[in-house]
């Protein structure tokens, strides 16, 4: 007697499914089934209707699905700051322009718009995931929730004052006080954010390691962003950036150093060593000739390397789609070799390497049975995409963001059709105008 149906929420078919994870690297005309959050079967697509009843069925032709990009590293209330200070120096983009403008308007609602108007050009564009370094994390948190992305937040430490407290005491209590509020909350995880070795003294730096130990927290750090950054360290004291947080036990697991542009073979030895991960932000390393991470030697030296964007004001978009694509061919120019980063090697850094660096590594990052459905189809069924001879290298070096069809987070559609379905698109508009002319005024 055959077995009745097995009964799911979502039976997804497409043209083809890349998983990231697992024996096959692409599938062709296969399903994914979802119940609840969770991703419960891929098989191919005959087989799903006989084995699964769905109370929605979506069968899209022509698309790719993939595992929703995980944005490893973004400033996203800095979205209101987009084209306010370019085509400038890291130090003087920094320290005339960004830091004056935060000092006037950033306030708990400025966080909020920004953040809002920054989570729906990144669930356009096909993001689920995003780890976000920015002053009053319960705001963003807040926004994360409606908009129904996951969130890595990860509050910031420095040893001045900011708009959102006097000095590491305040940062340290509100960001241990963050972990405990939001430590229920399924798509939420609280970090801490030390802003960069130059804006943080030991004291601190040594509370945060603790700190993280207890609360089982990652640490998000700008290093090794600059020459002029490493060359200050050294000639204050005789050491680079990265032996001093080596010397402070900062390097491990929990560590995500962010942008590394300045790194010797040593250096790279004692990433793998210790676990260290990377996040990339390539287009914003160029926009503020910042310099180039070396990511095929990181990559073939065993250590993982995420991939993230930055902030809009420095980048100047959350395109992940986009990221990728320099990625891929930034690492070929600066390795000399045209196999450097292929694309698979590129799309996992946007994906699993994402979820490894943020300790998410068994909720997302790829598309198993048991994980979170954190999904993305892309339309590939385009002028600009066709002929189409390989899936996954056409996503990295031909794709664009605007062919990201559907987004879902833990099985829950926030875009179909292009169309957003969690945020008002008409009132973060409105909202933004108003902002623009504030600091125009």
């Amino acid at each position: 007697m055959p077995q009745a149906p097995a009964h799911a929420d979502l039976i997804i078919q497409a043209s083809w499914i890349a998983p990231v994870e697992g024996p096959a690297r692409l599938l062709t005309d296969h399903a994914i089934v979802i119940s609840g959050t969770r991703i419960q079967d891929i098989l191919p697509a005959a087989e799903a209707s006989r084995r699964w009843q769905a109370t929605e069925t979506l069968r899209l032709d022509g698309h790719l699905l993939m595992p929703g990009l995980i944005n490893a590293h973004t400033h996203a209330a800095m979205n209101l700051f987009r084209g306010l200070a370019d085509d400038l120096p890291l130090m003087t983009w920094l320290e005339q322009h960004i830091w004056p403008a935060e000092g006037k308007w950033v306030s708990e609602q400025f966080v909020t718009d920004g953040t809002r108007l920054a989570a729906a050009e990144m669930i356009r564009g096909g993001t689920t995931c995003f780890a976000d370094m920015y002053f009053f994390p319960d705001a963003i948190a807040r926004v994360a929730t409606e908009a129904g992305l996951r969130a890595s937040l990860f509050c910031p430490v420095m040893d001045f004052p900011t708009p959102m407290g006097q000095g590491p005491d305040d940062y340290l209590r509100l960001a241990t006080q963050a972990a405990d509020d939001w430590r229920h909350d399924p798509l939420i995880t609280i970090g801490f954010g030390p802003h960069a070795p130059y804006t943080v003294s030991d004291e601190p730096l040594k509370r945060v390691v603790m700190l993280a130990e207890e609360l089982d927290a990652q640490v998000m750090m700008h290093v090794h962003e600059t020459a002029a950054e490493v060359q200050m360290a050294t000639d204050a004291s005789g050491e680079r950036p990265l032996a001093r947080l080596a010397r402070l036990g900062l390097l491990g697991p929990r560590l995500i150093a962010v942008h590394m542009t300045q790194l010797d073979d040593d250096e790279i030895a004692l990433l793998q060593g210790t676990g260290t991960h990377v996040a990339h932000c390539p287009e914003s390393n160029l926009k503020l000739a910042s310099g180039f991470c070396p990511i095929e030697k990181l990559r073939l030296g065993g250590v993982n390397v995420a991939l993230g964007t930055d902030g809009a004001a420095s980048n100047n978009d959350l395109d992940m789609i986009g990221e990728l694509r320099t990625a891929a061919l930034l690492a070929k120019g600066v390795a000399g070799a045209a196999d450097a980063l292929p694309a698979d090697a590129a799309l996992a850094m946007a994906t699993l390497n994402g979820a490894r660096a943020l300790g998410l590594e068994q909720q997302t990052g790829s598309l198993v049975p048991g994980k979170q459905a954190d999904i993305i189809a892309i339309d590939l069924n385009r002028l600009e995409t066709r002929p189409l001879f390989d899936p996954i290298a056409q996503v990295v070096y031909a794709a664009t963001r605007d062919q990201v069809t559907h987004t879902w987070v833990a099985g829950r559609c926030l875009m179909a059709g292009r169309e957003l379905l969690t945020l008002n698109s008409a009132r973060i508009l409105r909202d933004t105008q108003t902002w623009q002319e504030n600091l125009n005024g």
